[in-house]
């Protein structure tokens, strides 16, 4: 499908591509990428994201419509040629690369730490924190940065969407703002956290499109 010009937007740190009315991808322009749909496709989708049916229990159903608990089985059940080769099990990145071990529990430990705690009883971050341990130990070739920011503003996109609003980036942790550097006035762009319910265009009229997103 041809994406065109007027359907790509820069709202905040993302850019928002809608593919067509209520599905939309939004992209941080670096390791994010999230997939929006409307809850008229609901049962309406398959593949790798799952069937959308508000049952998770049986979101790795196979291209042939087998319920499998393999994740691999069910990856490669989805790949678009059949000529292309299988994926395989990766092994621990923390065991790979024992030095980044405790570099990535340190870092990754905010997800866990006070800096979330309105969060904690709202989403699990025992998951989140796995993820950003294991993403961040397999950067180890350049980008170690960008992978436990990506994972560390996962936990806080989900604590936004829950209700749960954590200012968690500071000019020494993952910063994209100038706020600190400037005098009240100086700054032109002024990061929220969590968006505003009043950043209303002519694309989105509503307002509501950047509610939980940072911008």
């Amino acid at each position: 499908m041809q994406v065109l010009p007027a359907q790509v937007q820069k709202m905040g740190i993302y850019l928002v591509v809608t593919i067509k009315p209520g599905l939309v991808l939004m992209w941080d322009q670096k390791t994010s990428l999230f997939i929006t749909l409307s809850p008229r496709f609901q049962g309406q989708v398959c593949g790798l994201c799952g069937n959308y049916d508000g049952n998770s229990k049986n979101d790795f159903t196979t291209r042939s419509q087998e319920m499998v608990a393999d994740v691999l089985q069910f990856g490669n059940s989805w790949k678009v040629l059949s000529s292309c080769p299988n994926a395989q099990l990766l092994s621990d990145p923390c065991t790979s690369n024992r030095y980044r071990a405790a570099w990535s529990q340190k870092q990754c430990s905010i997800i866990t730490s006070s800096t979330f705690q309105i969060c904690h009883s709202k989403v699990d971050p025992g998951p989140y924190f796995d993820s950003c341990v294991r993403d961040s130990c397999a950067c180890d070739t350049g980008g170690d940065c960008e992978c436990l920011c990506t994972a560390v503003a996962a936990y806080a996109k989900a604590c936004s969407a829950a209700g749960a609003c954590v200012s968690w980036r500071s000019p020494k942790l993952c910063p994209i703002f100038c706020d600190y550097y400037n005098s009240p006035g100086d700054c032109e762009w002024h990061y929220k956290a969590c968006g505003a319910d009043c950043m209303k265009t002519c694309r989105n009229p509503s307002g509501n499109f950047l509610r939980c997103l940072e911008n």
